[in-house]
């Protein structure tokens, strides 16, 4: 640690200069790391607060938006209802939809059919639960476009009027939408074309011989373990786990695998800077090294004391652009889907830190061929 404190005290114009780029790529990587979290909440954040073990789509569903392609019969349904491991079985409806508030202001939402009493009911945090037919739960950043208690909203083209009768605990949306839970029963009414101008009413849902369902959630009973493919060969579907249903959601695979491609370039490059610095550094001091080769100084303290100093450099201003990056995330506008979380931060942090050290430690390793003769020979 001596030599490696004593040149970055010798050389603080380069090593700063270095330590810049890294703050730099530490910051991006934060920036990166929140939109990646960002757009995750704002596609599929009501998908992720359902307390479903899997998703069923009707058989032959292209997976991509499959939410809204997908139609099931109650035959599947019950199919789903009597596999082993399965605690509960409930049908749920997707759609998206538009519609002008009372004040006139245009919306858009995702509709999700459910059976008040499943549970796939949401929480509130203000308001009732869903139940009454021509009431909607909206998701509590829906206020964000002027949406209180008691507003009613027509849809487009078919002059149905809802009203708003509760919101969601926290953020619920799906393909950056925010999501509307209502009765299933009313959400058949709309997708079978069915539904009156004005608020649908009980007579109307009675009146309605139509039952059909976008997809069957799944719930897994205590300690249990549903077989999906065995399900799926009864029923006649295409079974995912949760956390694999997101790909079935509106864009969300391909904002995910693009983000996801930029941060491993961002890695690479951050390896390959380190990497390069420390690799022109070696060589510039290749004399001195030899020097201390031929009083006796091991490979293995040269190659220490050189990963050392990486290491210094890297979590220092590691620490700096992350620092940053988090200070720039807190002035990001609400507008855009940008979320700091702990988890994703300190693993970017932490892939900045690991890699630049493997770039550094690659060039480094230069110095185990240098010949101490070098040093006996009057170069120095």
């Amino acid at each position: 640690m001596f030599l490696a404190l004593r040149e970055l005290s010798f050389a603080k114009g380069r090593f700063s200069l270095m330590g810049a780029v890294i703050a730099l790529i530490s910051v991006l990587t934060v920036i990166l790391s929140g939109l990646s979290s960002g757009l995750v909440n704002d596609g599929v954040s009501g998908l992720k607060s359902l307390p479903a073990t899997a998703f069923a789509f009707d058989e032959g569903t292209k997976t991509d938006n499959a939410f809204s392609r997908s139609v099931v019969d109650q035959d599947q349904i019950e199919s789903w209802r009597g596999q082993e491991g399965v605690a509960e079985a409930a049908p749920m409806g997707s759609s998206m939809m538009n519609a002008t508030s009372d004040s006139g202001k245009q919306v858009d939402l995702a509709f999700f059919g459910i059976e008040p009493n499943s549970f796939l009911a949401p929480e509130v945090s203000e308001g009732q639960q869903v139940g009454p037919v021509a009431g909607i739960v909206v998701s509590e950043t829906a206020r964000d476009e002027g949406i209180d208690l008691g507003t009613v909203l027509t849809l487009d083209r078919i002059d149905t009027e809802l009203t708003v009768i509760g919101f969601t605990q926290g953020q619920a949306t799906f393909g950056h939408v925010d999501i509307a839970y209502l009765p299933l029963a009313t959400w058949q009414l709309i997708a079978a074309g069915q539904a009156p101008a004005g608020a649908p009413t009980a007579d109307h849902v009675d009146g309605l011989d139509f039952e059909l369902g976008s997809v069957v959630a799944l719930r897994a009973a205590d300690g249990r373990s549903i077989d999906l493919a065995a399900g799926d060969a009864v029923a006649g579907t295409t079974s995912m786990p949760l956390a694999e249903s997101f790909n079935a959601s509106p864009g969300y695979q391909a904002e995910t695998m693009t983000l996801s491609m930029i941060q491993v370039f961002l890695y690479a490059i951050c390896a390959l800077v380190v990497g390069a610095f420390f690799s022109v550094w070696t060589i510039q001091r290749r004399h001195e090294i030899a020097v201390l080769r031929a009083i006796g100084a091991p490979v293995r303290f040269l190659l220490r004391d050189g990963l050392a100093q990486a290491a210094l450099l890297l979590v220092l201003f590691t620490a700096v652009g992350l620092a940053a990056g988090v200070g720039l995330g807190a002035a990001m506008p609400a507008g855009m889907p940008f979320a700091l979380e702990y988890g994703p931060v300190m693993s970017a942090a932490f892939m900045t830190i690991v890699l630049g050290l493997v770039g550094a430690a690659v060039s480094i390793v230069r110095i185990a061929r240098i010949d101490p003769l070098t040093a006996l020979g009057g170069q120095r």
